[in-house]
């Protein structure tokens, strides 16, 4: 029985790796980057925090390896600028980063953020400003992310987040931002 799982597994992630090559060469669907799988692939991320001027542009993680000086780096930045209140940024958000840069052929160009990590006092703040903000925010536990970038047009980046079907975005041209999260998949 243990030795039948596995192969099952495989034998579902062989199909389901199919369907979607499948669909991708059809154009019905972009080709998400693989995860790492080996010690030379790198993944590199650029900010400009849009509140306090702040920019990093970081290697944060080498193969499987996440560089824990990289990752503090990078939560700094993305802090709560109101309060000055650091939280660690999901990892898997740092990757749907690096995969929307890949899929956006942008290289280095950084991600301009709106709003990372937000703490209960600033989101209940914001909620009271405004129905957009959820009072339960993933912001509040570092698994999501508003962002703009320059040069590409909003739609264009709103486009290639949905098409990752990695979880939640959001589109806000009046304020010129789309938000990310490791949430479950779903677009508003």
């Amino acid at each position: 029985m243990m030795v039948r799982m596995p192969m099952r597994r495989q034998v579902l992630r062989v199909g389901v790796t199919a369907v979607v090559a499948g669909a991708a060469a059809r154009g019905a669907v972009a080709m998400p980057r693989p995860a790492p799988t080996s010690a030379d692939d790198v993944a590199r991320l650029a900010f400009v925090n849009t509140h306090t001027g702040e920019k990093l542009d970081v290697v944060y993680r080498e193969g499987p390896q996440y560089l824990t000086d990289a990752i503090a780096e990078i939560d700094r930045v993305l802090r709560d600028h109101r309060s000055g209140e650091v939280h660690p940024i999901d990892r898997a958000l740092l990757d749907q980063l690096d995969r929307l840069g890949a899929l956006l052929g942008t290289g280095s160009k950084p991600f301009h953020v709106i709003s990372g990590y937000r703490s209960p006092a600033t989101n209940a703040m914001l909620h009271a400003r405004s129905g957009g903000v959820a009072t339960r925010s993933l912001h509040m536990s570092g698994q999501a992310i508003d962002i703009r970038m320059p040069g590409v047009p909003l739609a264009t980046l709103h486009r290639a987040a949905l098409s990752m079907q990695a979880g939640g975005v959001g589109y806000y041209p009046r304020s010129d931002f789309v938000h990310v999260d490791t949430g479950r998949v779903r677009a508003w």
